[in-house]
């Protein structure tokens, strides 16, 4: 099996193995506070779509027009670590959903030695 395809069924696979750790988690368990920062179960779902639209969306100049709020230059920072009261749990699955898909068309059109660049990180970096 070819490189790109092994790395991609990882990814695949470690998805449903975050999704896998709200099984059964009641609504308040998903959402209580684990961090001094806040950060609860709802929110590392939330998190890892944020980074997987960010680093296979605006580095390799796929845009993904999912709305994103806590990115916003009034947001809170770190809002993207915690599940608010308006958001369900239903919508945050859906949001990690829709990272995925748009994860996913990127790898396949794109080659594994494809150069993408970073806008948040330095240009030394």
């Amino acid at each position: 099996m070819e490189p790109k395809r092994i790395i991609h069924r990882y990814l695949k696979k470690h998805r449903q193995a975050l999704l896998a750790k709200l099984d059964g988690v009641s609504e308040r368990d998903v959402r209580w506070p684990m961090t001094p920062t806040g950060t609860n179960l709802l929110g590392l779902v939330k998190h890892v779509a944020s980074v997987e639209l960010g680093y296979f969306g605006e580095v390799f100049n796929r845009p993904s027009n999912v709305p994103q709020m806590w990115l916003d230059e009034d947001a809170e920072i770190n809002a993207d670590m915690w599940a608010t009261a308006e958001e369900s749990r239903e919508e945050i699955i859906a949001l990690y959903q829709q990272a995925a898909t748009h994860t996913d068309a990127t790898i396949e059109a794109l080659r594994l030695d494809a150069q993408g660049r970073v806008p948040w990180w330095n240009p030394e970096r």
